[in-house]
């Protein structure tokens, strides 16, 4: 059984970590952009082509499940991708745990790129899911792209960044980009003490086996890992090293 994961860069080692390590048997395709990301600044119509294009490759390469563990993929392309693979194929997007943190929380942060942070699908799920909590958007400004680079200083600075703009009573972080699960040790640390962090990788990665075992097909696979750099055939990253993440999966694509 192969399942593709699609994202333009790093975010989507956590979910693919986490797939790893719930069902070693699996074979991922890890499908990276880097002639194409960062996605998010791009024109919709740009990134619902390069979404779709890339998981009719993945599927041509004999994935049988996709997963957008990318929130730009996931607002702008996802059901683009189902409809162009059709129902045989379960596509998995992926959503911000907004609902567990309100749920657990009267006042909750997000945070996320600029441009999600003062998107309408931000705001829509606020409005559905805040269960009355005060939710607010914090932008986290050049995070995402800092992780990419494997750039620590950035990261901290960051981080720092998103911390002094989030409300002094706020006891919930929604880490609202994949990409940031990365660094949650870091974020932890520089969050004041007791704030919990709400994420949504390990959610994905179980809705994507609860897809798979209603597939009921049977044979898993050899847990073998491979890699796409923008359609073609490659490494991860040398950034994603720098993570436990990527060092996991870097192991199995190595063996």
């Amino acid at each position: 059984m192969i399942v593709a994961l699609i994202d333009s860069g790093l975010g989507m080692l956590p979910t693919s970590a986490w797939l790893r390590r719930l069902r070693p048997d699996l074979d991922l395709l890890l499908c990276l952009d880097p002639e194409g990301a960062p996605w998010g600044p791009k024109p919709r119509d740009w990134v619902i082509t390069r979404v779709v294009e890339a998981a009719e490759r993945a599927v041509g390469l004999g994935a049988e499940v996709v997963v957008l563990p990318c929130n730009t993929a996931s607002v702008t392309a996802l059901e683009h991708v189902r409809e162009r693979l059709g129902p045989g194929v379960p596509v998995v997007g992926t959503v911000p745990a907004i609902k567990p943190a309100a749920a657990a929380s009267r006042s909750v942060a997000i945070w996320a790129t600029a441009a999600t942070t003062a998107s309408d699908y931000q705001a829509d799920l606020i409005a559905r899911f805040g269960n009355g909590a005060t939710v607010v958007g914090v932008p986290c400004h050049g995070l995402a792209d800092a992780i990419d680079l494997g750039d620590p200083a950035r990261v901290s600075a960051a981080i720092a960044d998103a911390v002094a703009r989030t409300p002094a009573d706020c006891d919930a972080v929604v880490l609202g980009c994949t990409h940031y699960p990365l660094v949650e040790t870091e974020i932890v640390a520089t969050l004041p003490a007791g704030v919990r962090l709400f994420d949504s990788a390990e959610a994905v990665a179980a809705q994507t086996l609860r897809r798979i075992d209603a597939l009921g097909r049977t044979g898993a696979g050899t847990g073998a890992v491979s890699v796409l750099l923008s359609g073609i055939p490659g490494e991860l990253p040398a950034s994603a090293l720098d993570y436990e993440a990527g060092r996991l999966l870097g192991a199995a694509h190595r063996t």
